[in-house]
């Protein structure tokens, strides 16, 4: 037996896999209200032979596990989608939802290629009686950057000796050392109201604390780490202009390479905020909402995936879902598209064939992930499939197009193919299991904590 027949199996669940991605996709949920997505993947895992259990704090998210023993390989899979990024499978902008919401992120591939890996690598285990354990996690608000550290910090990932993870994006390829740390903080100022024109002088202004802010959070930019990233939006439009606003507040997501460099600048950033209420004569309530560290690279773990990406036939698309491509990359900005072209360093519109080390290095991703919680407790790898033309970006129309295409579907069959392989190898290859393990321990942080704020402990 070998990895071949693991493949062989995700070809048997091709058509399944298929399904599942188109359903998700006709049916987005937002974060934290997943419910169609955790009924069908709980019954689709539970159908197949695996025992799922909730968590009682988190009632979407779920573990299904099957067999017994060591090593017990944690396969993640993840549901939610994005509010305004519906979209029909066109090349022209086309919302087929009144909520807006669409999967502008891929999700609906994501978790179907995570547990139809799993069903895969299970069968094959199961006809060659072989031990070990395989868990697939139901992870949902990845989009709000704090489902898997809530599940970190209920525990449901204890016990758990390696991790696999998977996301979409241009090309297949596994990545290192790509995804930043994050954290999100809301500040809610209060001031005085008054008329604006008869008494301007007794309102203290809310919304001037949250300007003032705004214009020290742009300074600050300057004086932060390389790759530091600092968004923000702000609701401002409760109140008339002839009113000095009493209330106003800002949201802001800061991300940088480390997670302690996340907390340097989210320091500096909360003293914009008191510093503006002090000019402002108004207050500040500051209330962190959540944070997700940083991947914790494993070089032992992206050589042995490296190893089974390579071994994967390359997708093959029809001459139909090559103009599709080719048409959405029609409605990018030109100079974007071949500069993602020149650095992806292909002409077609979808990336074709396994790219290595190279490439990742000269695309760094400056996103964020909750699955980096998860690599600070056990090795934890993470895959790409070419899911979306190049020159896409996920959270845009065009990516929710090309999810609910013929593409995604193959794209989410490959990438079942690269889960189920890499969770075989984990399974059979002690000798490489335990030199990952090994670089883990070398590595992990002794101080680690989930970051989160008062409202999700």
């Amino acid at each position: 037996m070998s990895r071949q027949d693991v493949y062989a199996e995700v070809e048997n669940l091709r058509e399944l896999c298929e399904n599942t991605t188109k359903y998700i996709w006709e049916n987005p949920e937002l974060s934290g209200h997943e419910d169609l997505g955790v009924k069908h993947y709980s019954q689709l895992m539970e159908d197949n032979g695996f025992k799922v259990t909730f968590d009682e704090k988190k009632p979407t998210a779920f573990v299904a596990e099957w067999g017994e023993g060591a090593p017990v390989i944690a396969i993640m899979g993840e549901y939610d989608a994005l509010p305004g990024l519906s979209q029909a499978v066109s090349a022209e902008k086309q919302s087929v939802r009144e909520d807006g919401v669409g999967h502008g992120c891929g999700h609906n591939m994501l978790g179907s290629a995570a547990a139809y890996g799993a069903i895969a690598v299970k069968n094959e285990l199961e006809k060659e009686g072989l031990k070990g354990t395989i868990k697939f996690f139901g992870c949902p608000e990845e989009e709000t950057l704090n489902g898997k550290v809530e599940m970190v910090h209920h525990g449901m990932f204890d016990g758990c000796d390696i991790a696999i993870s998977w996301h979409p994006m241009n090309a297949n390829m596994v990545l290192q050392e790509s995804y930043l740390a994050s954290a999100s903080c809301r500040y809610y100022f209060h001031g005085t109201a008054s008329h604006a024109g008869f008494a301007p002088q007794n309102g203290r202004s809310a919304l001037d604390a949250v300007e003032i802010m705004n214009v020290g959070a742009n300074y600050l930019r300057e004086h932060v780490v390389d790759r530091t990233r600092i968004h923000y939006s702000t609701h401002g439009d409760a109140f008339a202009p002839n009113i000095v606003p009493p209330e106003a507040d800002s949201y802001f997501y800061v991300r940088a390479p480390h997670i302690s460099d996340v907390k340097d600048t989210l320091a500096r950033l909360n003293k914009c905020a008191e510093g503006a209420a002090i000019m402002t004569e108004t207050t500040v309530d500051i209330e962190l909402d959540s944070g997700c560290c940083e991947m914790l690279p494993n070089i032992a773990y992206t050589d042995l995936t490296q190893k089974v990406l390579d071994e994967i036939p390359a997708i093959e698309y029809t001459e139909e879902e090559l103009a599709f491509a080719k048409s959405l990359q029609d409605t990018l900005n030109p100079v974007m598209l071949k500069r993602a072209q020149e650095s992806f360093e292909q002409d077609g519109p979808m990336f074709i064939g396994t790219a290595h080390r190279d490439l990742w290095q000269k695309n760094p991703i400056n996103a964020s992930t909750d699955s980096g919680d998860v690599s600070m407790i056990m090795p934890m790898n993470l895959i790409t499939a070419a899911c979306w033309p190049i020159g896409v970006a996920p959270h845009t129309w065009q990516a929710t197009a090309c999810g609910g295409s013929t593409i995604g579907q193959k794209a989410a069959v490959w990438a079942a193919k690269a889960i189920a392989g890499t969770a075989y190898e984990l399974v059979t290859n002690e000798e490489a299991r335990k030199e990952i393990i090994a670089e883990f321990e070398s590595k992990k942080p002794e101080d680690y904590e989930p970051l989160l704020g008062p409202a999700r402990l």
